[in-house]
């Protein structure tokens, strides 16, 4: 992290970790005086940090590596047969790019997502102040992708445009619509725009192997994941 040698970064102290409980977690986090502006977001992204809100910010345990950042290779991937099943199911959705603004419809989505999906989850239960931190403070080049049928909310996908890279800040969806596997239509649509587009990659967060939880990530192939400060590619 060399270009960035003037930025301050601070550490966490323990706490224990939302994905594997049996172990504690350090979390990185950049100064948060410093503007937060796409040229930097890109450049950490590049390095394995994510954003969330106003934070950017890396795992930094001391004894265990297993949270890996992930992206795909947009132009290198194509649908599997389960994938392109998917694709087909929600054919019938239509999808609107919207600004991150405060809306009922989305946080009353948002909220029966993370009640009903997530109850055993640090983010339970969802409350409009945690909300609002997390996904509408953000540094301005984010995106809300609305996905609706006939009219309906099914799915929101809050997306970081980078320079080089869409980054998948967070999706949330319809519980009561799961056999459209919406989450990962989400991303196999946002990984179709960043092909047209001729963007490079999506970004899709930490991949953590022993978290049920993340298996999702790894089905989407090729995919680079970020070990020993650098990128490795799995086909």
């Amino acid at each position: 992290m060399s270009e960035h040698k003037n930025i301050k970064f601070y550490a966490t102290q323990p706490h224990q970790c939302s994905y594997l409980p049996d172990e504690e977690a350090t979390t990185l986090f950049i100064d948060p005086n410093i503007t937060t502006d796409q040229a930097l977001c890109s450049n950490l992204s590049n390095l394995g940090f994510r954003r969330s809100g106003q934070h950017l910010y890396r795992p930094h345990c001391n004894q265990c590596n297993a949270c890996i950042a992930s992206r795909i290779p947009a132009t290198d991937f194509s649908m599997r047969r389960t994938q392109r099943k998917v694709w087909s199911r929600n054919s019938d959705l239509k999808v609107e790019k919207r600004t991150p603004e405060y809306c009922h419809e989305h946080y009353d989505l948002y909220e029966q997502y993370i009640n009903q999906c997530h109850h055993d989850g640090d983010m339970y239960p969802a409350t409009v102040e945690q909300y609002s931190a997390f996904l509408i403070d953000n540094p301005g080049f984010t995106s809300f992708y609305e996905f609706r049928l006939q009219g309906e909310l099914l799915a929101v996908s809050v997306v970081d445009e980078l320079q080089n890279a869409f980054s998948a800040i967070y999706t949330y969806y319809s519980p009561k619509y799961s056999n459209r596997s919406l989450g990962k239509y989400c991303i196999l649509w946002l990984i179709h725009q960043a092909k047209q587009q001729q963007i490079d990659y999506v970004h899709l967060g930490y991949w953590i192997k022993n978290s049920q939880k993340m298996n999702y990530k790894i089905e989407f192939r090729p995919i680079e994941l970020y070990i020993n400060q650098q990128w490795q590619l799995l086909k």
